[in-house]
């Protein structure tokens, strides 16, 4: 009750303070447990539930409407959506433009907040099956969201599962080109020109270093970018940790791994951060041990403050 009437309070308070406030009094009405420096699970049993796996987040630049991705066990790959309406998120429900029985997921919204981008494995066209994941889009209006639709060229007919956008139209993403063998999956760029696309370019080997990399996210104005790189040579999957590249006048560093307290033996994925910059989210896959038959990895989304993390990641430059 306590916890209740001090998120309202929060809440109201936040108008006469900043948008920023605005953004976290949303985050407390829906999770009251704010993160410091240490990690933790983000709305556990709403959004982060039992037996099933959550991951890429993403939310619109009020922090009123949020995405997600859910597996359960007898389903594929779905986007999830919730609203706030008044002082109480909405429960989470499919997406009006998640497809039946194909996969779709990590879904991410433009800073803007007029697109939303995601991977899918549905059809191109009412006759053309997909040979694998493409890349789909949908667009906002009059506070709806469109049907989906395809990327045309240059991403038409390429494996890209996931794409994150900054401010300026540009977009980054993972192009895997061998599906199969997991090579050569790394991240690539395309330059908006006046709402086109010409061509993607591959990012230089600063980013690229390693055989598996991927999931972007980018900052929305370029100044850093967040992905997934494998620990070692194992596996691609059920392997991966979080790292980050900062952009110094066009220039990128070297990646810096997220750290330990991000970072451990499970692998972690699909990183996001709040529109105020504020708060990292993050997926963390964990083995449930069992017999045979009921071992299984279990997705989580995990959230931390990201200020305090980016200061000392820079410091380190």
């Amino acid at each position: 009750m306590i916890n209740t009437k001090l998120s309202i309070l929060i809440y109201l308070l936040a108008f006469f303070i900043s948008p920023q406030s605005t953004i976290e009094s949303n985050l407390s009405l829906l999770d009251n447990k704010i993160p410091t420096d240490t990690p933790l699970v983000f709305a556990p049993g709403i959004i982060s539930t039992k037996n099933n796996k959550e991951f890429g987040i993403t939310f619109n630049s009020e922090m009123n409407e949020l995405f997600f991705t859910r597996k359960t066990n007898k389903k594929s790959f779905e986007i999830y959506m919730m609203r706030l309406k008044g002082l109480k998120w909405s429960k989470p429900e499919i997406a009006p433009f998640t497809s039946d029985y194909e996969w779709d997921y990590m879904p991410h919204i433009n800073p803007s907040g007029d697109k939303i981008y995601f991977g899918s494995t549905r059809n191109l066209n009412d006759t053309t099956r997909a040979q694998d994941v493409n890349q789909w889009y949908c667009e906002k209006r009059d506070k709806k969201w469109s049907s989906a639709k395809l990327f045309g060229k240059p991403f038409s007919r390429k494996l890209i599962p996931s794409v994150t956008s900054s401010e300026n139209g540009n977009l980054y993403f993972t192009y895997i080109k061998n599906y199969e063998t997991h090579a050569d999956a790394n991240i690539y760029y395309a330059i908006n020109q006046n709402g086109q696309y010409e061509s993607i370019k591959k990012m230089g080997e600063e980013i690229n270093s390693k055989k598996w990399i991927s999931n972007p996210y980018i900052a929305p104005d370029e100044s850093y970018i967040i992905y997934d790189a494998e620990k070692n040579s194992v596996s691609a999957f059920e392997n991966a940790d979080l790292y980050i590249s900062f952009n110094h006048n066009g220039i990128w560093s070297k990646p810096y791994s997220l750290g330990p307290k991000i970072n451990t033996k499970s692998y972690e994925t699909a990183a996001s951060v709040s529109p105020d910059g504020k708060y990292l989210f993050f997926t963390r896959s964990s083995l449930i041990d069992g017999d045979s038959e009921s071992s299984h990895w279990e997705d989580d989304i995990y959230w931390v403050d990201f200020i305090t993390l980016k200061k000392e990641l820079l410091k380190k430059q």
